[in-house]
């Protein structure tokens, strides 16, 4: 398909045709295979959800039936996208994709990974019904789906799954009983509830949890002490789309603190600007064996809503920072190494005075300017830039930053404009992380804002 064409703009007939041609070509690529002679690696199909669909799929599913796959993949995509769907568009979508699947179990019972999009399901357990088909799935990702009940309870229980991603979807309360192998969960928007509907039950190895919201006035806040509580997680990202804080900072008892034990990366993703951020620190003061730690503030005009009456109408926060004070007036952290923020502004200078002088053993402090946004390059930024440009402004910075910490004065603090970089050598005349010394910064930051969340559904291009 061209790049930039919609499928909303083609006809029914282009559709059928594209499906047809995605089957056929599967089906040749497998019959010039020798059932038993190679294992198929990976076989991935996306195809448009349309009338035709359970016939050509069938051909796949008997296929896949005479061969070896490791890894079966299905997308299934919608006529519109996401933005352009209404509910009656939902609903159809979700009794064609209904339909589809119960003429097509066979090839379904061999899939490993399944993502779906702007399908409202009449039934509440068609979730599950694809849980118990799919045995072998292990990645299972909902766009814009949902029950038309939007208060109904699912219950997600299977023995192989070891992803789960739910994006701007109205399930109601999502309860993840019974995953022995869940390892990552990736929880975007919940615009309809007030509390975060999401809960875990028997999850051993979860390790990355993902969660994103643009929080109103009305949602409530939530207590990751409470959320995780029963689970084990190294990976934390947490995304604000620029909006109101919705964590709760807990003044934590060592046994509610329990959840963040084994917490190594944390990242908090499109803080709102001009707030304080001293809140952060209690995840510090919780997790001892934190040892990376992102942080991007930043307002995005392209993905705010940007006019008043109508911020006003959907009951955006006016104020969308909180406020927290540490019990601890001499808290020391033993094992954060790295500290990174995107969009550094000199307005939180005293926040990096406040992290370098608790973690006693903090090795890197990298400070970024705005991120580019290709969709943003013609608006004014709703705040001045203050990042320190001249290599004065951050010597001086780095130096009232690090001086008064006798402590912790063996910290480099780096500084980036994103597309030109330099560091300030503290204590060494040659520094590792320096573009100078090394290929550049990328692995610096593979934590980068949206590295822990897998996204729910690949490029709309049918193969």
């Amino acid at each position: 398909m061209s790049e930039g064409v919609r499928s909303a703009n083609m006809s029914d007939g282009d559709l059928v045709r594209m499906n047809a041609t995605a089957v056929e070509a599967t089906k040749n690529i497998l019959a010039h295979r020798n059932p038993g002679e190679h294992t198929i690696r990976l076989l991935s199909t996306t195809f448009y959800l349309k009338d035709d669909v359970p016939i050509s799929i069938a051909h796949v599913g008997d296929a896949m039936a005479t061969h070896k796959i490791e890894e079966a993949e299905f997308t299934v995509l919608t006529q519109k996208e996401r933005m352009q769907c209404t509910p009656d568009d939902g609903v159809n979508y979700g009794a064609q994709f209904v339909s589809f699947f119960n003429e097509c179990t066979g090839a379904f019972s061999g899939l490993t990974q399944l993502c779906l999009e702007n399908s409202m399901f009449a039934e509440s357990d068609t979730v599950s019904n694809i849980l118990v088909t799919c045995k072998q799935l292990k990645y299972l990702g909902f766009l814009n789906c949902g029950t038309e009940g939007f208060m109904t309870i699912l219950q997600v229980e299977h023995p192989q799954l070891s992803e789960l991603s739910f994006v701007d979807c109205c399930f109601g309360e999502v309860e993840l009983k019974w995953l022995p192998r869940l390892s990552r969960v990736n929880f975007v928007i919940w615009r309809i509830y007030k509390d975060l509907p999401l809960s875990f039950g028997h999850v051993p190895l979860l390790e990355a949890v993902t969660l994103v919201n643009v929080a109103l006035s009305w949602h409530k806040m939530v207590k990751l002490s409470t959320l995780l509580s029963e689970t084990s997680v190294q990976e934390l990202h947490l995304g604000f789309k620029c909006e109101k804080i919705w964590v709760q900072p807990e003044c934590l008892t060592k046994r509610q603190a329990s959840a963040f034990q084994r917490l190594r990366i944390v990242n908090l993703d499109c803080i709102p600007e001009g707030y304080d951020l001293t809140w952060t620190m209690f995840i510090l003061e919780a997790a001892p064996s934190l040892e990376e730690f992102y942080m991007t503030v930043m307002d995005h005009p392209c993905e705010m809503q940007m006019n008043k009456k109508r911020r006003k109408k959907a009951l955006y926060s006016k104020r969308k920072g909180v406020e927290w004070e540490s019990p601890t007036s001499n808290f020391v952290h033993h094992h954060l190494t790295k500290l990174i923020i995107f969009c550094f502004d000199s307005c939180m200078v005293s926040h990096v005075r406040r992290v370098i002088k608790a973690a006693v053993n903090l090795k890197d402090v990298y400070l970024y300017d705005r991120l580019t946004c290709d969709n943003c390059e013609h608006l004014e930024p709703l705040k001045p830039n203050t990042f320190p440009l001249s290599k004065k402004h951050r010597f001086d910075f780095a130096f009232v930053a690090v001086k008064p910490v006798e402590r912790n004065c063996g910290v480099k603090i780096g500084f980036d404009l994103v597309t030109h970089g330099t560091c300030l050598h503290m204590t060494e005349p040659n520094c590792r992380y320096c573009k100078d010394c090394t290929p550049g910064l990328e692995d610096e930051v593979k934590h980068h804002p949206g590295h822990l969340s897998r996204p729910a559904l690949p490029t709309r291009t049918p193969t």
